[in-house]
């Protein structure tokens, strides 16, 4: 009975709020400048090639997602926190772009009630359902010389692979965060790199592209998103499905982050994977890797080496054939499970410009990848290195650890690849897989003292190390790498 009474009270409550005259509930609210602003702003406009709209694009402002109709409008009941309008590029369009950046987007006006953009797509003269793209990791510039070695060493090796195909080939590329170190300034450069590179490009933020005296993660992509828009987005080449997360999230002190895709970004990817077709191919690119062969062996719960709530995501994924592109550590590890498979990619920089090698023994470079339908192939390409070269072999003695070993570090490895050696001509078998140093990364970074550049570069554990012992006579070993779409490299000593 008591209780009973109380929620008659309660209830009488509210209902004098119901009430309360009307000056009172008009009042102006205190601080003005601060508030949240939920006034309603209907989003409107049209999608359309040479005039004509095009049905069914995803149109969206962050949070909720619509369809274009058969006449290519659309309609968004939206509010303002939104800061964008933008759509999901449909498959058979040219990506909307100025000097290289996309730009699929566009800002929302603030203290408006209204706003209409008309979205204007080029319709491709070829087929895309075969299409390249590359994914940069980490060009993450501090300085002038820094950007200097991007446009003098990067861009002309990604402008010669972009050459070596067919002249009407399609090709994207993904900056896949840490586009600078912290200096937006240099931002520019980037800018100006993605510009020579000739082809678009879409970008993922990193934790070197935040604005760390922001008070919270809300607050921390407010220089990125004036530079490329929004963090998260998707759009569609052929029968490819792209998606881009924000999976940095800063905890309000500076440089301290970790890897977490926040509820606002899962609820709109919910309503952006329900547009598309269970056992389609998706890529899905963010900055800190879901998982890595690291964050396996440190047992990491929460910090910024992978996604604490990587799981949930997997769950929200499982109806599709998945490619996650990841950069970050500044070493390459591939991993997969149950049609997910992960590409963390070797940097642009290398160990932050000092070396030509990442800690892991990779070399500086970048992914690229072949799409043809639902399929995809790929290799590392290395900076300044020809495209064939895959793995780089030791003599006996390199590794400190295995003294009568030879030890061959081959970087894109994954459990799909068969590595062999040959003594002599003679086939041996395959060779033992270990988690190890590179002796070349130990050579170049263990101490206190170097790398003279950076000091604090390391060289790091990977699992794409392989040993074996030849026999006291050996004159020459053979190692042959062939990755799992049946290509071979060699080397031998």
């Amino acid at each position: 009975m008591l209780n009973r009474r109380k929620f008659l009270r309660n209830i009488g409550l509210t209902g004098s709020l119901l009430t309360v005259p009307g000056a009172i509930l008009n009042a102006r609210p205190l601080f003005r400048k601060t508030r949240i602003d939920l006034s309603g702003v209907t989003l409107k406009g049209k999608v359309q090639s040479q005039g004509k709209g095009i049905a069914g694009v995803a149109v969206t402002d962050g949070i909720n997602i619509t369809q274009t109709d058969r006449n290519g409008q659309y309609e968004l009941l939206s509010n303002g926190t939104a800061e964008f309008v933008y759509i999901s590029v449909p498959a058979g369009y040219a990506f909307p772009e100025h000097k290289g950046i996309t730009e699929f987007y566009k800002a929302i006006p603030k203290d408006s009630s209204s706003f209409k953009h008309d979205f204007n797509l080029e319709k491709l003269k070829v087929d895309d359902r075969k299409h390249n793209f590359v994914v940069w990791a980490d060009t993450q510039m501090r300085s002038k010389q820094d950007c200097e070695l991007l446009l003098s060493q990067s861009v002309p090796d990604l402008q010669a692979v972009i050459k070596s195909y067919p002249k009407d080939t399609l090709i994207h590329g993904i900056g896949c965060g840490d586009l600078v170190w912290d200096h937006f300034e240099l931002f520019e450069d980037y800018k100006k790199a993605v510009e020579l590179s000739g082809i678009p490009f879409y970008n993922v933020i990193g934790n070197h592209d935040m604005d760390t005296d922001a008070r919270t993660d809300d607050g921390s992509a407010r220089t990125f998103k004036q530079q490329f828009g929004p963090t998260y987005y998707s759009f569609n080449r052929g029968e490819i499905h792209y998606i881009t997360l924000d999976d940095v999230f800063f905890v309000g002190a500076a440089k301290k982050y970790i890897g977490y895709i926040t509820e606002n970004q899962l609820q709109w990817l919910e309503q952006d994977l329900a547009l598309v077709k269970p056992g389609s191919t998706i890529v899905l690119s963010l900055h800190i890797p879901t998982y890595t062969g690291t964050a396996r062996r440190a047992k990491e719960e929460i910090g910024g080496g992978a996604v604490v709530n990587r799981e949930q995501l997997y769950k929200m994924l499982a109806p599709y054939k998945v490619h996650i592109m990841s950069g970050h550590t500044h070493f390459n590890d591939n991993w997969e499970k149950d049609g997910i498979m992960e590409h963390n990619h070797g940097t642009v920089c290398g160990a932050w410009w000092t070396g030509p090698i990442c800690g892991d023994g990779t070399p500086g470079g970048y992914g690229v990848y072949e799409v043809d339908g639902a399929e995809i192939k790929w290799y590392y390409k290395s900076t300044g290195l020809d495209k064939d070269k895959q793995l780089r072999i030791y003599p006996k003695g390199k590794v400190a650890e295995s003294p009568e070993e030879i030890a061959v570090n081959v970087w894109n490895w994954d459990s799909k690849w068969k590595v062999e050696w040959y003594e002599d001509g003679i086939l041996k078998g395959p060779m033992e897989q270990r988690t190890a140093y590179d002796p070349w990364a130990v050579e170049l970074y263990l101490g206190p003292q170097l790398p003279k550049k950076h000091k604090f570069v390391e060289p790091t554990l990977n699992d794409h190390m392989f040993f074996a012992k030849p026999s006291a006579q050996a004159t020459k070993i053979t190692v042959k790498a062939t990755d799992r779409f049946g290509n071979v490299y060699e080397e031998s000593i």
